[in-house]
Order: C-alpha cells, then sequence, then structure tokens
C-alpha cells in the first residue's frame, strides 16, 4: 500500500503543484506524521520534493520535474502507455488515464495497435453485441439470448459473463450457464437478441481459456481428419491450418493431417472449399459429404 501511495502522492503534485500534507493527509485517510514519512522516504529515493512553509507553502515537486527520472525506466514507461493504448483500442475508455500519463512522461504518441470488431459487411449488430457484452462483463450482469450452437440447437441462454475471449479468428463469451450449471464457451456470432439484466452476480475465480489443453469437460470429442486440397487453395491454408499438419505432395497440393471437435462445423468447413477439397479418412465423413452434396445437387434438379 505504501509504494502505490508514494507513486500517486507525485502524481498528485505533478497534478496540482502544491498541497499541504493535511490536504494529502485526507486524500490517504491517513495522518500528517504518515504523510511526512512519505515525504521524507521519497526524498531519500531522490525525488526533488520540498516544503515550504507560510501563505501559500506546502508540499512541492521541483519545477520541470518529470516522473521518468525517478521510478520507471524508459522501457516501462513505453509498455505502460502501451498497455493502455490497447486497452483504448479494446473500446473500454481509459484516454484521460493515457493522455496525463502521456505528459507525465513526455512522450509522444506513438500508434501501433489497431482492432476493428467489426466484419467486413460492417454490421452495426455485431459492434452492438459486443458494447452489450463487454459492458456486462465489467458491470457483471446476468444476461439472457438465443444461440444457435453448431449442432443446429436453437436454445434461451441465461449466463454469467465471465470475460470475452479472441480465438483464431472468432469472439467467445467464456460465462456460466445457470440453466445448465457450467461454465461454457459461446461463440458471440452465434448471439441473437442479447438482453443485459439488472441482477448482479458474484464473479467466480477461474482459469479456463480457450486453450485446446484447456477446453472444458463438455467439448465434443476430436475426429482426426485426413485432407487432400487442391494448391489453388493456398491463401487459405496457413489461416486454417497450423503448419505442423501441412505437408506437400508431389504435385505441390496439400496433404493435411488435423483434429477437430466432432461438430456440425467441420461439414461446412470442408464443403466451403468446394470441389478443392476431399476427405481421404475417416470414412464416415467422406460419406456424410457425399450424401449432403447430392442433397445439394437435389436442390437444382
Amino acid at each position: 500500500m505504501k509504494n502505490s501511495r508514494l507513486f500517486a502522492i507525485i502524481y498528485l503534485l505533478l497534478t496540482n503543484e502544491t498541497m499541504t500534507a493535511a490536504e494529502l493527509a485526507a486524500y490517504f485517510e491517513v495522518s500528517t506524521r504518515t504523510i511526512y514519512r512519505d515525504i521524507d522516504a521519497l526524498s531519500e529515493c531522490r525525488i526533488p520534493i520540498y516544503m515550504s512553509k507560510g501563505k501559500n507553502g506546502g508540499i512541492r515537486l521541483l519545477d520541470n520535474y518529470k516522473l521518468d527520472k525517478a521510478l520507471l525506466s524508459d522501457e516501462e514507461q513505453k509498455q505502460i502507455l502501451f498497455s493502455l493504448q490497447s486497452i483504448n483500442k479494446l473500446e473500454i475508455d481509459t484516454t484521460s488515464i493515457y493522455e496525463k500519463l502521456k505528459q507525465i512522461f513526455s512522450k509522444q504518441d506513438t500508434d501501433w495497435f489497431e482492432v476493428d470488431f467489426s466484419v467486413w459487411s460492417r454490421s452495426k449488430r455485431h459492434q452492438k453485441n459486443f458494447e452489450l457484452l463487454k459492458n456486462a462483463v465489467i458491470k457483471q450482469q446476468r444476461i439472457t439470448f438465443n444461440y444457435y450452437s453448431s449442432y443446429g440447437e436453437y436454445t434461451k441462454r441465461y449466463v454469467d459473463p465471465y470475460k470475452l475471449c479472441f480465438k483464431h479468428n472468432a469472439w467467445y463469451l467464456y460465462a456460466y450457464d445457470n440453466h445448465k450449471q457450467a461454465e461454457r464457451f459461446f461463440k458471440i456470432l452465434r448471439m441473437k437478441d442479447i438482453t443485459i439484466s439488472d441482477e448482479v452476480f458474484e464473479r467466480k475465480a477461474t482459469a479456463v481459456t480457450l486453450n485446446q489443453s484447456n477446453l472444458p469437460k463438455y467439448a465434443p470429442k476430436l475426429v482426426h481428419l485426413k485432407l487432400l486440397i487442391n494448391k489453388q487453395q493456398a491463401y487459405r491454408i496457413y489461416d486454417d491450418f497450423d503448419e505442423a499438419s501441412v505437408k506437400i505432395n508431389e504435385h505441390g497440393d496439400f496433404i493435411i493431417d488435423v483434429e477437430f471437435p466432432e461438430s456440425e462445423w467441420i461439414y461446412g468447413f470442408i464443403l466451403s472449399f468446394g470441389n478443392d477439397a476431399t476427405v481421404l479418412s475417416p470414412e464416415y465423413v467422406r460419406t456424410e459429404i457425399i450424401t449432403r452434396l447430392q442433397k445439394n445437387l437435389n436442390n437444382y434438379l
């Protein structure tokens, strides 16, 4: 607590120029004797802080003092500003803090990070949903929504939103499902009619992430796929597959050896390659793809 108070005293003096010991004591809810000890501690750290008596007296820093000369290295300052800038890009407003610290550190703008939550079609609904979920997570408010699962189910959910997660090329909500009484991941694009309730929940500590090794227990079993994909689809290969799962045959085509959760999504994903993808194994996936292609053909007969 003391270290954070020392930092805060410097910030207050940089902002207000001069403050009395009584004012600082009231601000931190400590005694004036504690403030005097803090001033001594700052002086021992070679912070140019001094006290003056009289009508306009008080505690102040040497004119033109910059925080970067004392507590933080140049690299640490940049990391703090970059982190705040990143949070701003995630549409969580830290503009005021960022601008104040930028002045304290005497740093110029370095715009290094850009995030756009919209799809290429610039859907306002997607932007609105993300904003709703962000606020629900921060304020710990329960939400309801309708959800399309990868199994084709359409259900109403009532959840405690814990955090937003980004995996590969999609955003997910990690939440506690109050009906199923279990933690779940929900793909944000499949969430419809999101409503924030007035009911507040208590956040539970959790270490669950979207990493494959940490998937929750409800995750579907994996299917081992072997695919042959035409070299014309090279632009997609390294977007969709880990490099370790990709081999190139003598014709320049791609042999993909990969595991995916067994769900309805797999078939749509394979079919998205059109006639440039062939399932080599397992046989039941080949058979299902053939059946779906035949049904699709019937739509045009």
